[in-house]
This record gives structure tokens, C-alpha cells and sequence, in this order.
């Protein structure tokens, strides 16, 4: 095996509520490479009104980092926010796609999905990108039952799991809705969404608990195989 990939963490220092530092990214990148990731993407929150981040100055922040002192490389994607900005920024070239220009992630409101969301992500697909939802399981209305993500998959979007939902690191609801997609098969991928050093011991308790669960070669499809489809923009499943 080539080792875990992470498409999702907030590594990039001082532009959202990840890592307040240089010394914070370095801690996390190194502690992440520890437990086995040897590809890392941070995902940096691009919300308007809440992180009003613009890629030019995620760029220019990501390219002043040192990568000897993060263990490696660190790849540049961004956490986009399904609002009202997100299809124009899409079309007009002011979004992050994942490396490779195949994929973007997506995040979704936590409460209800607003009206013509199926439309715009059936909008990203034509326009060539697989929107991949970040953390579905911390959806409420997906908590008590995965039906509800019906219209997002039939638009063609992937789903990545977030690890730390597996050792109930967001409550109950959301460990009891990861497990439940997890026994169905409904993740494409998992993702650490480590914000900071402070999170590595409880992603190392919930790597352990993914193997317990599924097994040593479903967890290295989890977190290799299939975030590496992901960002071909060809889902494994």
C-alpha cells in the first residue's frame, strides 16, 4: 500500500478555524504522516460572511509554506460552502478545485438542504468537476436515515466520511449516522478534517476503531484507494 490519503484537514495556518500557525501545521502534517498519511490536502473554508477566503491569497498563503518543515508536501483544495455564491464562483474560475481540477468539495448546510441544491450540483458535474460532500453524516437531516442523500448521489456527488464522527467527536447522532453509512457502504472515502495537533490522538483512537469495524483492506480503500478515484473524479463505487 502506498500509504492513507487526507482530503480534507485545515493545515493551511492564520485564514479559517484550522491551524492558527506555522508551528500548528507542522505539528499536525507531521503527526498525520505518523499515522500513516503520506498525501496531504488542506481544505481551507471558503464561506461567505463566515470565511471569506479568496483563492488568490489561499494560494500565496499555501506557497509560503515550508515544506520540509510539514514532513512533505502539502497540496492546496479548499472547503467550499453550498450557498448562493457557490455556482458563480464555480463558473467564474474564483473556486479551488482539488488537485487535478477533477473534483471540488463541497460542504452542506447542516440543517436542511436549501431548494435547487441537486440543481447546482448537477450543474458542478456538467461543468466537469464531481462534487465530493464533506462530512455528510454531520447532517441532521441525514441522521437517522441515509435515504435523505438520495437526490445529492443521484446528481452524482461522492460522499467523504469524516473519521473523528467514528469516535463521536461531533455527539451522538453523528457517530450513530457514520456508523450506520458505514455498514451500508456509503462512504466513497474518509478524511481526517484535522484542524489542528490537538485532534491526532482521537484520529488515532478512530483509525483503530475503522479497523475493528470494517477490516484492514476496506479501511486502506477508505483512506487510499478511494479518496485516490476521488481525485481522478472517478468514484469507486
Amino acid at each position: 500500500m502506498s500509504g492513507f490519503v487526507d482530503l480534507h484537514l485545515h493545515a493551511l495556518p492564520g485564514v479559517d478555524d484550522g491551524c492558527r500557525d506555522v508551528a500548528e501545521s507542522a505539528a499536525l502534517c507531521l503527526g498525520l504522516r505518523a499515522l500513516g498519511f503520506r498525501r496531504l490536502v488542506t481544505t481551507p473554508h471558503i464561506r461567505a460572511g463566515m470565511f471569506p477566503n479568496e483563492p488568490d491569497a489561499l494560494t500565496e498563503a499555501w506557497r509560503r509554506l515550508d515544506a520540509s518543515a510539514l514532513g512533505g508536501p502539502l497540496e492546496l483544495g479548499a472547503e467550499h460552502h453550498l450557498d448562493d455564491t457557490l455556482l458563480p464562483r464555480i463558473e467564474s474560475g474564483g473556486a479551488i478545485a482539488y488537485p487535478g481540477g477533477r473534483a471540488i468539495l463541497v460542504e452542506l448546510p447542516d440543517r436542511v438542504l436549501p431548494p435547487g441544491t441537486e440543481r447546482v450540483l448537477r450543474r458542478i458535474r456538467a461543468l466537469g468537476l464531481l462534487p465530493v460532500v464533506a462530512h455528510p453524516e454531520r447532517c441532521r437531516f441525514a441522521f437517522e436515515r441515509t435515504d435523505e442523500l438520495d437526490p445529492l448521489l443521484d446528481a452524482g456527488v461522492a460522499l467523504l466520511g469524516d473519521l473523528m464522527s467514528l469516535v463521536g467527536h461531533y455527539g451522538a447522532a453523528p457517530e450513530r449516522a457514520a456508523l450506520r453509512m458505514l455498514e451500508e457502504g456509503s462512504f466513497d472515502a474518509l478524511c481526517t478534517d484535522a484542524h489542528g495537533p490537538s485532534d491526532l490522538p482521537r484520529l488515532e483512537r478512530a483509525l483503530h476503531r475503522l479497523e475493528g469495524l470494517v477490516g484492514g483492506a476496506e479501511r486502506d480503500r477508505l483512506l487510499g484507494s478511494g479518496p485516490r478515484a476521488l481525485l481522478d473524479g472517478t468514484p469507486e463505487g
